[in-house]
């Protein structure tokens, strides 16, 4: 015979058990599984998961800073920092690992990590939306290295 079981409801800190809930949970049957049958369809599901990679959840970066004075958008500087937005539009950033592990790596890896290269569409339009219109305007610089970059002119992508 299994122990009874009360029910209780956390208030802070703090247990106790709800009266009301006690009349209610003696007249309800205490349904019992076996361990078994339970590990056995995790099994199952975890087999089925694992065939249809199309039904695993997707990483989805959907962050977006909000004020709470205004509620207008806010920018990630996280975004700012690590890429660079050109005048056409497209997005400018290092080749991943360029930092990491340097030690291990050959001079002609580490050379090609040195490269900075061009975001796709899609990420190019989630920036986007994770910057203001302040990041977006167009900045002069003198001496700018990447002037002759912000035309898109025989620019492939």
């Amino acid at each position: 015979m299994p122990p009874k079981v009360t029910p209780l409801s956390c208030h802070f800190s703090s247990l106790t058990t709800a009266p009301g809930l006690q009349r209610l949970t003696a007249a309800r049957p205490v349904l019992w599984t076996n361990v078994d049958t339970v590990t056995r369809q995790q099994g199952i599901l975890h087999s089925v998961m694992r065939s249809c990679p199309g039904l695993l959840p997707q990483p989805v970066r959907s962050l977006t800073y909000y004020s709470l004075k205004k509620g207008k958008r806010k920018t990630v500087k996280s975004v700012v920092r690590r890429f660079l937005r050109l005048h056409c539009g497209l997005w400018l950033r290092r080749k991943a690992g360029y930092k990491k592990k340097l030690w291990k790596k050959k001079s002609v890896r580490k050379k090609r990590l040195r490269e900075h290269v061009f975001c796709n569409g899609t990420q190019s339009k989630l920036l986007d939306k994770m910057t203001t219109s302040f990041w977006k305007r167009r900045n002069w610089f003198l001496n700018d290295p990447y002037q002759k970059y912000h035309q898109r002119t025989n620019l492939k992508l």
